[in-house]
């Protein structure tokens, strides 16, 4: 029985029921009818009823047609979980509306791809952008660093004295960087392994490491709040085969579908599966731009999208919901189209904009003594903009008060300048972290050394 004869089936019987109050059987706006089915005898359905609040939004039947992308089922605790159909999506195209969007999409990815080609070192923008992504991502689930805490964290990580400090958060996001450099760095393809090892890597010594960290999950979950789960993806004994059918579609060239198409159908499926206990929507958004690159043959991964769903979170959320109820596939596509067009075109500004940094800050070289090792100073700023001299020592292989002159000189060409705030003397561009993190945190130029405003209590991220 399809999804939307279910739902038929279900308001039918209920105005066969009388009601116990003395009104209209049918629910009020804050509770909702669920119909479970326990057994069969002699193809007799016993059936029971669960009330709800309406806010387990994936139990409400009427909210899924018969054109639903997946399936219901009962789970422990009276609960309905949604297992979603392989991909492709059966019986759907590209409507003609979605073309001119995809045209310009595409035509933006590859000026970017482009841009990023011409880079004397691909890092000078793809740091930047991993450090953004990390942020971004994390925050959409409630994990808040700004990019000074992060960088100050990369310098001298501290292990946190529990989750409740706010070091906790920076090794969070630290980790996401480090799961994607791990990404640039791995020889695997895309695979199950490879998704594990991204989660593994995150979950590491935060909250979550003892929710079984490179692990698919064995036990129910809901996503939001545990006892009012808004979505309750797949049960653990469907995930085995959900993941095998994924698996063989992301490494698939058989779907028809232009390559864009094919990853933004693919982070739909995974987040719906939501395999793991924890991480599931980082590791989700990681698995997007890696899918971006290596479907649409970029040569990095240039182009990352939590900085978009961030801004658009709850359209973000209804849109993932949507298509699991009303395969409203066009409405996701939309999204994400609208989502790479200007997540393209800011990485193509940025890129342009540390372009000119760079070619400035080697004019100011010239004829400076010692200009070699100052220009390696100058090209790692534009990876990572703090310095430290006692860094800068182990890295160029210098006596301390050597690489303290290379900074001085730094700093009187206007360069660098003496961040306030730490306890170790560091150093930073203000130019480029202006450039690099714009729109993510203002620049660090209080004296605070580590601000941790408080960030609004933001649900996991689901359909």
């Amino acid at each position: 029985m399809t999804i939307g004869e279910r739902a038929a089936r279900l308001r039918e019987f209920d105005r066969d029921l009388p009601d116990q109050q003395g009104t209209s059987w049918l629910p009020p706006a804050h509770t909702l009818t669920v119909w479970k089915q326990v057994s069969k005898i002699n193809r007799t359905v016993i059936r029971r009823l669960v009330r709800l609040p309406a806010s387990r939004g994936v139990v409400d039947f009427s909210r899924f047609s018969s054109q639903s992308p997946g399936r219901l089922i009962s789970t422990s605790g009276g609960l309905s979980a949604f297992v979603p159909h392989p991909l492709p999506p059966k019986e759907w195209r590209l409507s003609t509306e979605i073309w001119p969007l995809l045209n310009e999409a595409t035509n933006r990815l590859y000026l970017l791809e482009g841009i990023g080609r011409t880079l004397p070192n691909p890092f000078m923008l793809l740091g930047p952008l991993i450090r953004r992504e990390s942020i971004l991502s994390s925050r959409i689930e409630g994990t808040y660093a700004t990019p000074r805490q992060l960088l100050l964290f990369e310098l001298h990580p501290v292990e946190p004295r529990d989750h409740n400090d706010p070091e906790s958060d920076f090794e969070e996001v630290a980790n996401y960087v480090e799961a994607f450099r791990y990404s640039l760095e791995s020889q695997l393809p895309l695979s199950l392994r490879l998704i594990r090892d991204w989660h593994r890597i995150l979950m590491q010594g935060v909250r979550g490491k003892d929710r079984t960290p490179g692990e698919f999950r064995r036990t129910q979950v809901g996503i939001g709040n545990p006892d009012d789960p808004r979505f309750v993806p797949p049960p653990p004994q469907e995930i085995g085969q959900c993941l095998d059918s994924f698996e063989k579609y992301i490494n698939s060239s058989t779907s028809g579908l232009p390559p864009l198409i094919d990853c933004f159908l693919a982070h739909y499926q995974f987040e719906t599966i939501h395999p793991f206990l924890d991480g599931n929507g980082r590791v989700g958004r990681l698995l997007l731009s890696t899918m971006i690159q290596i479907k649409s043959g970029l040569t990095k991964p240039w182009l990352h999208l939590s900085g978009y769903f961030e801004r658009h979170r709850q359209q973000y959320v209804d849109r993932l919901f949507a298509v699991s109820a009303g395969n409203d596939w066009e409405g996701w596509i939309r999204l994400c189209l609208q989502a790479t067009i200007s997540q393209a075109g800011e990485t193509i500004e940025r890129c342009h904009n540390l372009q000119l940094a760079y070619r400035d800050f080697m004019e100011r070289l010239k004829g400076a003594k010692g200009s070699i090792r100052l220009a390696a100073i100058v090209e790692s700023l534009f990876s990572s903009p703090l310095v430290e001299p006692r860094a800068l020592q182990r890295q160029l292989n210098v006596s301390y008060p050597t690489a303290q002159k290379d900074v001085d000189r730094l700093c009187d060409l206007g360069i660098l300048e003496l961040l306030s705030g730490p306890e170790f003397k560091t150093y930073w561009s203000r130019r480029v972290f202006e450039i690099a993190y714009a729109g993510v945190e203002p620049s660090p130029t209080g004296p605070e050394d580590s601000p941790n405003p408080s960030p609004t209590s933001t649900p996991p991220i689901g359909p």
